[in-house]
């Protein structure tokens, strides 16, 4: 998946602000600009394989032997041969002793089956598995009634949707799937503002919290529409998530400061905030795929799938908390 989140995913697992700023200058000049694809011998061989394998009987051919999965999966002629020119330039960087290069803004990974990138793919799943297992642990545990309930099911689901195009996107890398992993990573930063917020204000003033939602919606709207009809600009998108990133950062630190002395489970909030952006630290180390499957991205993910039970530990002590403060009348803080 690309890359994203504070408080997201259902934990904040792809952008998280301060270590995003850090993060920013890199990917801006790195993105889409890799020196492995800019090859004099890997362009000429994507040229020479496609005009030999990828027209006439030769794509037939391609077409009837290729595996099904590979074909639903969107692999094409060119795709494949871009794939096996990736392995012969690595191979030459090698042999003259050059380290190894990226190539369309990342590494080269061995794919697996229709898996283009396999350990990313399973670390996406299974965090989309702990987030799912964890809003249903929520649901059984926490009755309808209490005043989150239903904002937290509805941030779980913008956060499954969000690993569900994440486990797409490093399946298959398309146009596509690119989009909708970083669109629907941004939404999920957002309603972790809009959750925060109802949490924090909107309780007592529902007003203001309504207002924030129309607000982040708008806000949503735009960024989409500029970076679909107007630039991708992949230097804009990582800003845009830093800035919202940051804002969710410091409001959930906030609350956490103000309700030390008064919630007794305070800590695991702020011990989740600490961690996602301690983990997201991960992704400075930016070295080549070990046994060409795991890199620094895939252990970012892999790393951030318990961080779930404790995120959502906190939100089921809260709730339980809220309904019962609801039921004795007791002021929400």
């Amino acid at each position: 998946m690309a890359s994203a989140v504070m408080l997201a995913r259902c934990t904040s697992v792809r952008f998280p602000a301060v270590a995003t700023a850090v993060l920013l200058l890199l990917y801006i000049s790195t993105v889409h600009a890799s020196q492995g694809d800019k090859e004099p011998v890997y362009r000429d061989c994507v040229k020479q394989c496609v005009g030999s394998n990828c027209t006439g009987a030769r794509l037939r051919s391609f077409q009837s032997s290729q595996p099904q999965y590979m074909a639903l999966t969107g692999w094409t002629c060119r795709d494949d041969c871009r794939y096996q020119c990736m392995w012969t330039t690595v191979g030459l960087y090698q042999a003259e002793g050059y380290s190894v290069p990226q190539f369309h803004g990342k590494w080269p990974f061995v794919r697996f089956l229709c898996f283009e990138d396999p350990a990313s793919a399973l670390a996406s799943l299974l965090n989309g598995l702990a987030c799912l297992l964890m809003l249903l642990r929520y649901r059984s545990t926490v009755p309808r009634q209490s005043p989150m309930y239903h904002t937290i099911n509805a941030f779980s689901l913008v956060s499954l949707n969000a690993w569900f195009w994440s486990t797409v996107f490093h399946t298959r890398d398309t146009y596509l799937t690119e989009k909708m992993d970083y669109f629907c990573a941004t939404a999920v930063i957002l309603y972790s503002i809009y959750l925060c917020c109802v949490r924090t204000l909107g309780l007592k003033r529902p007003g203001v919290s309504s207002m924030v939602g129309v607000l982040l919606i708008l806000a949503f709207t735009s960024h989409v529409s500029y970076l679909t009809f107007v630039s991708f600009d992949y230097g804009y998108n990582m800003a845009a998530n830093t800035s919202i990133g940051m804002v969710n950062l410091l409001w959930w630190l906030c609350w956490c400061w103000q309700n030390r002395r008064t919630l007794p489970y305070w800590w695991k909030c702020g011990l989740v905030v600490v961690l996602l952006h301690g983990l997201a630290l991960l992704e400075l180390l930016d070295f080549p795929p070990m046994f060409w499957i795991l890199d620094a991205h895939a252990v970012w993910h892999l790393s951030t799938v318990p961080v779930h039970f404790l995120f959502y530990s906190f939100l089921i002590d809260d709730s339980l908390y809220l309904l019962n403060t609801e039921k004795m009348g007791v002021k929400v803080e």
